[in-house]
């Protein structure tokens, strides 16, 4: 009888080990603990310019923080190197961008492949690229400085975020159209660059309007075109290029959460639909419109199909531009 009752005792204790882990995972739903948010630029650029608020309200809407950290370097591919050999928990995301599809046409040893070692999350932002510059250019639309750079070939010089990023492309794009020689300078990040921009080391950008749009409106820096097909609904007054006389010239650029290779699918599902309650608040809504950008709202299937199509296309693009690194 005794030997009987110690066996009970051991099976019931066996039991309430076996089944301690779906209590504790009941108990203690992700997240748990502190967030990080990978954004592979310095701070004060496009993508912090839609990260940041974006972790604020996601910290707010699930009661753990989301922690942003910035890792700047080699044109975007660090941050997204770190991110993709981070551990597949759930607890590290990437803000990455156009700069990551743009990436495998322009550097021949990349050790991440975007579309194999990262889980495309959600799309959160779609900001046009704007032709900026220092106020004291002498240009004050789009055709003058064209005419100015075709006037003085190699005097004007542009800053970007970085060899291959969508700053980098953009310009040699427009170099191309234009037929226009203008010296590229690569950052390691955008903010970098806009400092920069202002204090009048470089004279023009072609930037996403995410990280340009306080300092156009400050007067800090001079917007000549948008490089969209429709104006801007935050800078009604700033015309298209092919309203400034440039057509063809459409760039836009666009931010996304992308998650670890292995990232356990219920919490990318639920990554997803946190970030899409966020988007729909009207504090985001309105913070978005304010750095000219669209909110999307694309199902995770339809970003994914998006991400591999924006590989193929920024290939082609590089391709034309005769785009290379510095």
């Amino acid at each position: 009888m005794k030997r009987r009752q110690l066996l009970l005792g051991a099976a019931t204790v066996l039991c309430g080990t076996v089944a301690a882990p779906a209590s504790v995972l009941a108990a203690d739903p992700w997240p748990a603990k502190p967030v990080t948010v990978i954004v592979p630029f310095p701070a004060g650029g496009g993508t912090d310019a839609f990260a940041r608020p974006l972790a604020n309200q996601l910290s707010k809407q699930t009661g753990k923080q989301f922690v942003v950290d910035n890792r700047g370097g080699a044109g975007g591919t660090l941050g997204a190197s770190l991110a993709a050999k981070a551990a597949p928990d759930g607890y590290t995301f990437l803000i990455g961008g156009a700069h990551h599809a743009i990436a495998p046409a322009m550097y021949k040893k990349l050790d991440y492949d975007i579309e194999k070692d990262l889980i495309p999350v959600a799309l959160i932002a779609t900001p046009p690229q704007v032709v900026v510059v220092n106020p004291k250019v002498p240009v004050s639309t789009l055709q003058e400085l064209v005419r100015y750079a075709k006037q003085h070939p190699g005097k004007l010089n542009y800053g970007s975020a970085g060899n291959g990023s969508s700053h980098h492309l953009a310009g040699e794009q427009f170099k191309g159209i234009t037929k226009t020689f203008i010296t590229h300078i690569p950052y390691k990040g955008a903010g970098p660059a806009l400092s920069d921009l202002i204090a009048g080391q470089v004279d023009l950008m072609f930037d996403g309007l995410g990280s340009s749009a306080q300092h156009i409106r400050s007067g800090r820096i001079k917007a000549l075109a948008v490089a969209a097909p429709r104006r801007s609904p935050a800078f009604p007054n700033v015309p298209t290029a092919a309203e400034a006389g440039v057509p063809g010239y459409e760039v836009s650029t666009w931010y996304a959460v992308f998650a670890p290779k292995g990232t356990p699918k219920e919490i990318v599902e639920r990554m997803h639909s946190e970030v899409q309650k966020a988007l729909a608040t009207p504090e985001l809504k309105q913070t978005w419109l304010n750095n000219g950008s669209e909110t999307p709202n694309l199902s995770q299937e339809q970003f994914a199909t998006f991400v591999g199509s924006e590989v193929k296309r920024w290939a082609q693009v590089a391709q034309a531009s005769g785009a290379k690194l510095d």
